[in-house]
């Protein structure tokens, strides 16, 4: 691996580990030696995904994610959820649009497992959705479509999850 690739790999790391600390875990096993939950469950525990936990159940993909997989996540904070306009969110979860929420939360998820060093090689990858995103490397910065992913690695026993600070919406067909 070229030596910038790994500065970028480790700054990545750094900042995983100082936004989510030992909720979720630096290494892949906690602080009890236990292996990491699924996907959902850790999402859950980080207690900073609390909208997209909802929203995942809402959708009914909740069993999905809590497969073997394995999977990529790249998951918006429960801030990131805010910026969306007034009233977004509250019409993704009505159940008359299920499938557009679906189509959301599946625009966030790749198919395999794809940890921080393999993403900044990377520049698009294939959703659920079966849309691509976009993956571009500045400096320190590692951007999914224009949301910057704020911490990596974040390991499931199904897959990883990448934090994100922005929602992807999946292009209009």
């Amino acid at each position: 691996m070229p030596i910038v690739v790994r500065q970028r790999v480790i700054t990545l790391m750094g900042s995983f580990c100082l936004v989510l600390g030992t909720v979720a875990g630096c290494d892949s096993d906690d602080a009890d030696g236990e292996m990491p939950q699924d996907i959902v469950v850790t999402a859950n525990a980080a207690g900073t995904f609390g909208t997209l936990v909802a929203a995942v159940t809402a959708a009914d993909l909740a069993a999905t994610l809590k497969s073997p997989g394995p999977f990529t996540v790249f998951a918006p904070t429960d801030a990131a959820f805010a910026k969306l306009p007034a009233g977004t969110v509250d019409m993704l979860l009505l159940p008359e649009n299920k499938a557009m929420l679906q189509a959301v939360l599946k625009y966030h998820v790749v198919a395999g497992e794809v940890k921080s060093a393999q993403v900044v090689t990377l520049t698009s990858a294939t959703t659920l959705q079966g849309s691509d995103v976009a993956i571009t490397v500045t400096g320190s910065t590692v951007k999914v479509n224009d949301a910057t992913v704020t911490a990596v690695d974040v390991d499931a026993s199904n897959g990883v999850i990448h934090v994100i600070d922005t929602v992807l919406l999946p292009p209009a067909n």
